[in-house]
Order: structure tokens, then sequence, then C-alpha cells
């Protein structure tokens, strides 16, 4: 059994690499693209995924030679969710914030300094969202990543900034913190965040964060759209629609709105 110097099965983590990028690609990838993004042999990634298929981790299509995410991962992943119960609580809320707003409607966790998305409601208006569930995104260059921060003391943000740094991910990032502070400052006034596509090109998202029977933050929810949807005008009113529906949610989990 192969290690590295951390201590990594080497083949369990290939495994799981192919995993990690099948799940982000609700297409399916072909072997050939599967080997490039791994940066292993098409022979190494072929013996990889047959082991996967069989115990129903993947599983191949034959119609257009492409490789999916099979159901024994989507059970798996499932237990995670399961083990949140404001997930499936959460889920109306999410509907009506996508109704309301006519934008996709997240719901997002804190993981080692990044916010994961774990639900989504995708808007009726536009093809496809631009976020995908499981998406990991630096709490700093997200919205929701704000909504929470914007709840933790200074020292707080200070551990997760020294910790896991101010990664940049577009030419809009925020990446000092005399200027995080500022936000958060915003953010706590508003009672909502704004991520201005400093994610992804194009894409803003407003949030807000959710409290649980013991007032602790458990969550965010936010809405996101293309900022030619999102436009400045728009702003404080689906800022405020989010504030209130995670005011609603925290009131169904028991806590009590901020």
């Amino acid at each position: 059994m192969e290690k590295d110097l951390q201590g990594r099965v080497q083949s369990v983590d290939r495994a799981l690499s192919l995993l990690e990028i099948l799940g982000g690609d609700s297409d399916g990838m072909r072997l050939t693209e599967l080997a490039r993004g791994t940066r292993l042999s098409v022979s190494t990634v072929h013996r990889l995924l047959t082991t996967l298929e069989q115990r129903q981790f993947v599983q191949f299509s034959a119609k257009d030679n492409r490789w999916h995410i099979g159901r024994q991962s989507y059970q798996v992943g499932s237990a995670f969710v399961r083990d949140r119960h404001f997930v499936a609580t959460a889920l109306p809320f999410l509907r009506k914030l996508r109704d309301l707003t006519h934008e996709t409607a997240n719901l997002g966790i804190v993981d080692c300094g990044a916010i994961v998305l774990v639900n989504q409601v995708e808007s009726r208006e536009i093809n496809k969202a631009a976020s995908k569930v499981g998406g990991r995104t630096p709490m700093t260059a997200s919205g929701m990543g704000k909504a929470i921060l914007s709840c933790y003391s200074d020292d707080e943000v200070s551990a997760v900034v020294d910790q896991f740094g101010m990664r940049r991910m577009t030419a809009k990032t925020i990446h000092q913190r005399t200027t995080l502070d500022e936000q958060l400052q915003t953010a706590r006034i508003n009672g909502y965040t704004l991520d201005d596509e400093e994610y992804l090109p194009g894409l803003r998202c407003l949030a807000a964060p959710v409290y649980d029977h013991q007032d602790e933050i458990v969550c965010a929810i936010s809405v996101s759209g293309q900022n030619n949807r999102i436009s400045d005008d728009r702003l404080p009113l689906l800022g405020r629609l989010v504030a209130y529906t995670a005011g609603e949610l925290t009131r169904a989990l028991g806590g009590r709105a901020m």
C-alpha cells in the first residue's frame, strides 16, 4: 500500500480526486478528460473508475462514452446533509426566496475556512446556476461567507484570516483586512452582505446568516444571479428579502432573528 509523506494512500487519494472532478460536472466526462484533469495515465484512471463502478460510486454511459457520478456517491453525500437537520427545514424557505426574487436561492455551511454549498433552488428564468451543490468558496470571497463572518467577533475573524488567508478569485475579490472589516460592519447594520463578482466574474450574491435554537450560526442563505439581473437598483430590495427569509428560517429552527 503506497503512501505519501503526509500518510495518504495514493490509490484512495486518486480515486477521491476522480469523484471530486465528476461531482463538479453534471454532463459527465470522457476518460481522456479525466486523465488530463487528474494528470494520471489513461490506464490508471480506467482502473480506478472500474473499481468505483463496481461499488456504484460512478457509472458509465455507453451512449456518449462518458463517466458520471453514481448513486452510491449520492447516498454518501446525502448522509452528510441528513446529519444537518436544518437543510431539510430550509428547503421551503429557499423555494419561497427563489419565487420572490426570481433568482437562484442557496444554502451554505462553513467548513475549514470555506463555504460549502449544500442546497440550492435554481431560478426558473435561467438555464443553469453558476455554482453547484458541493462547491467550495473561500469565506472572504463569498456572500454567505461574509454573512457568517459578520456574526463573528474581531478575534474570530482574525483567526479565520490568519489561518486561511484572503484568496483572490477574481479582479474584484477583496484582499485587504481593512476592506473586509468595513464590509462586515456594513453587513451588521444592513442585515445582509454582498458578493459583487468576487467569486465568479459577472455573478452577484446577497446573503444573510441563520441561527439555531441556541442562537448559534448554523448556515447562511443567499440569492445569486448575473450582474445584469441583480442590478444596483435591485440590491436593497433583494437584500431585505434575503435577510427577512433568513429571519423566518431562524425562527423555524427555534432561534431568535438578530
